[in-house]
């Protein structure tokens, strides 16, 4: 069973609009839906518990299949910076980049995310 929603995609949608008007300017709620609503997105089409990943300070979720971690630290982790993370997400950055340019910290077997970024719900629709 996917994860249930907390960020309404209309929502998380205006949000992604506003952050690509200005990454830097970005208000911080906006940021805020905008990570959660792609957080989201990506636990929706790689559910699973094997890897968590982190973008402090605004989410976290647990995502990809594989075995189920219930304690401790986690042994498939992706951690990331907020503006790293929606340029993953939205295909502005490669994963081979981001991680290439230590914008990213993956560990474990599982944590290569490259098969689901940028996530589809992402993209621009045309107006």
């Amino acid at each position: 069973m996917p994860p249930r929603r907390r960020t309404a995609p209309v929502d998380g949608r205006a949000a992604l609009d506003v952050w690509r008007t200005g990454p830097d300017d970005v208000p911080v709620p906006a940021r805020r839906t905008a990570v959660r609503f792609t957080l989201e997105e990506l636990a929706e089409v790689a559910p699973g518990n094997a890897v968590e990943v982190r973008v402090p300070p605004d989410g976290a979720v647990q995502a990809v299949e594989g075995p189920r971690h219930t304690r401790g630290t986690p042994p498939n982790v992706v951690e990331t910076d907020p503006r790293t993370w929606l340029e993953l997400a939205t295909g502005i950055t490669s994963w081979a980049e981001a991680v290439g340019a230590g914008r990213v910290r993956a560990s474990g077997e599982r944590a290569d995310l490259s098969a689901w970024l940028p996530l589809q719900a992402t993209r621009r629709r045309p107006s």
